[in-house]
């Protein structure tokens, strides 16, 4: 049998291979028959030739594979040798973290030849589900509205929502829901990422450089969701200490509108780029294009660019 796992979300990807490496050791405790090959360090006859030994256990091998993409000599043989690897009793597990091209051929090759599952990042309600079944494992809910913030606050990160998921159900112990509050307090907005600087370049009313970076998220391969949320998030936050008149102490604002010093501390600055009216105006405009690239009235990408050009 031959398997290949790969995709953007290497959090659930790593999962999966963990899932099987589990259930195959669980089968076979002695372990001697699973054998982990990088390619970047190894080559194919060795491969082959683990593959070709018989087990003196009798018993089917694992062997997972790792960089065979950056191996032209592998690809090549393997191949050639498809038959052979077909019809072993083994099983065969490729096992991709880096980006991989729709249009690679030798991706294409596998995909016919073998039982193939790819991990695209999650997005809306799919991210919403993901997040709830993984409270749900540690026998533990949240809020909707500590949901909503937590996303709001970590994106589509799968290895930093786990994290953030782990730390928020340990500090919960004896609790059965995560509410807003615990969220605010405990985890740390993504503001330090490149959002921060698309928001700075619109602030300066830059927008063919705000919307040259809005490309490279896309490219990126941060959903069109992720990004008005994040723009959301952040002018939701302007507005607020805006319409506190930027009082210098950023410990008076989180007592007074409950947003979390973090947040202040890294956006009183930009405030002072925005008029009230500007955020009132920004605020209700990515509304309007929220609800209209909802109700299909437009395409997801052409929104959130028309958005960017109206501000």
């Amino acid at each position: 049998m031959i398997i290949f796992i790969y995709g953007p979300d290497t959090y659930r990807s790593r999962q999966k291979l963990n899932e099987i490496v589990e259930r195959y050791t669980k089968i076979h405790q002695h372990g001697l028959n699973f054998k982990k090959f990088d390619f970047k360090e190894t080559n194919f006859e060795d491969f082959k030739n683990e593959i070709q030994q018989s087990s003196i256990f009798n018993g089917k091998k694992l062997a997972i594979l790792t960089n065979t993409f950056l191996n032209s000599e592998f690809k090549e043989k393997f191949k050639k040798d498809i038959q052979f690897f077909k019809n072993a009793e083994d099983i065969i597990l490729f096992y991709e973290d880096e980006k991989i091209l729709e249009s690679d051929k030798f991706a294409l090759f596998l995909k016919k030849q073998s039982e193939w599952e790819k991990f695209d990042l999650l997005k809306t309600q799919k991210l919403n589900d993901w997040v709830k079944e993984e409270f749900k494992k540690r026998k533990m809910e949240i809020e909707e509205l500590a949901l909503s913030h937590l996303i709001d606050f970590t994106g589509n990160d799968t290895w930093r929502l786990s994290n953030e998921i782990e730390k928020l159900c340990l500090y919960n112990v004896g609790k059965n829901e995560i509410s807003a509050e615990d969220v605010k307090v405990l985890v740390k907005p993504k503001i330090e990422t490149d959002i921060f600087k698309t928001i700075e370049t619109l602030a300066k009313k830059e927008k063919s450089k705000t919307l040259e970076l809005i490309q490279k998220h896309l490219e990126k391969g941060d959903s069109v969701f992720y990004l008005l949320s994040m723009i959301n998030f952040q002018l939701r936050n302007l507005l607020m200490i805006k319409s506190y008149g930027l009082p210098s102490n950023s410990f008076d604002i989180a007592q007074s509108a409950g947003i979390h010093p973090f947040v202040i501390k890294k956006t009183i600055n930009l405030a002072e780029k925005f008029s009230l009216e500007e955020l009132k105006k920004a605020y209700q405009k990515i509304f309007e294009i929220d609800l209209n690239i909802k109700s299909g009235k437009i395409e997801p990408e052409a929104g959130l660019k028309a958005l960017i050009v109206d501000l």
